[in-house]
């Protein structure tokens, strides 16, 4: 895989991250779980516009999920006994994740991420791609009749970015126009009724235009990194996607500490939630572009490529002859959130 490809998944993970974190900073605050107060992540009743409910709550997880499976895909393929290391490397995301939600927030995704990938990435490993593509269609099919939680779509979410590796459809992510241009429409005719519905009050159709916008979104910034905005994409998105699994966990530490000092966050209106998470992702974008001028990966992906490999990955970075830019060695991949292949896929030197 080519490492203009490498960047653009890195870039959706920190379009993703944005989204997410405007999405958790409520629930972070006091203490709740994303998952159970949908609508309510931007302000109080009345406050606002209802339009930013339907642009951000729960349209970025699908995203994250997607990458994850995308990851898992791109893992198991590139080395030798991918399935015991991948194995590890959940089992470490579930260590992590319990901590989290154990220590800060009920409302961490990682936990269910690390069960649902033993439980259903890892058999179905072992399915040719199609029985894989059927199951992937059975359990998001499922979810949507089953209710209107995240988690219920979480499977079917993973294995899509799996499927969608098997197929070579992210070998095709570069210079690719027409296809993600007719999703892009697609998307956004089909979203539309289903978000009026929402509004409506109609709860089965809550995760379903969760999931068409959120396809748009992918599809959208997928066309605009073909245009001249894409190195201000990348330049202001990738470092927060490379460093995805530290800043995840960093904006739960943060918004808890910022609700110390402004309290009352049942009250905290649209604007203060935007301010917040907007504050939250700045300092995140600065630390990890300073970081990863030294450093190959961020220090929780580095612990938790240690722990997958069971060996201790390097750090710092090599440096270009003559003090010039960092270079990753061969090998080297940060995939955030999602496992990256230790051998065959490098990033640019």
């Amino acid at each position: 895989m080519s490492s203009t490809r490498i960047r653009a998944l890195d870039v959706i993970r920190g379009f993703a991250l944005c989204g997410i974190t405007v999405a958790n900073v409520k629930p972070i605050a006091h203490r709740g779980s994303v998952f159970e107060s949908a609508g309510t992540v931007l302000g109080p009743p009345g406050d606002g516009v209802p339009w930013l409910h339907l642009l951000v709550d729960q349209r970025f997880y699908p995203i994250f999920a997607v990458l994850f499976g995308v990851g898992f895909e791109l893992l198991l393929r590139s080395a030798a006994g991918a399935r015991r290391v991948l194995v590890r490397r959940l089992l470490a995301l579930l260590v992590i994740g319990l901590v989290h939600l154990t220590l800060l927030w009920p409302g961490d995704v990682l936990t269910a991420y690390a069960l649902f990938g033993l439980v259903v990435l890892v058999p179905a490993s072992w399915l040719p791609r199609a029985g894989a593509a059927v199951l992937c269609a059975v359990l998001i099919v499922a979810a949507l009749g089953l209710g209107t939680g995240f988690h219920l779509l979480i499977p079917g979410l993973l294995l899509l970015g799996s499927v969608l590796a098997r197929c070579g459809v992210v070998d095709r992510l570069e210079g690719a126009v027409r296809v993600p241009s007719l999703l892009l429409a697609g998307f956004v005719v089909l979203a539309a009724p289903f978000a009026w519905l929402q509004v409506a009050g109609e709860g089965y159709a809550y995760p379903i235009a969760g999931l068409l916008i959120a396809g748009a979104y992918g599809c959208g910034l997928l066309l605009l990194l073909g245009t001249p905005v894409r190195g201000v994409l990348t330049a202001a998105l990738a470092p927060l996607g490379r460093m995805a699994l530290t800043n995840y966990l960093a904006t739960t530490v943060l918004v808890l500490a910022i609700s110390l000092l402004v309290p009352g966050s049942d009250g905290w209106g649209t604007g203060t939630v935007l301010a917040i998470a907007g504050s939250v992702l700045v300092l995140e974008w600065g630390w990890s572009t300073l970081w990863l001028r030294w450093f190959r990966q961020g220090p929780l992906e580095w612990g938790w490529r240690w722990v997958t490999w069971w060996r201790r990955p390097p750090l710092r970075v090599d440096r270009a002859a003559g003090g010039g830019a960092a270079r990753p060695s061969a090998g080297e991949t940060v995939h955030g959130l999602v496992p990256g292949p230790g051998g065959r896929v490098e990033r640019a030197r």
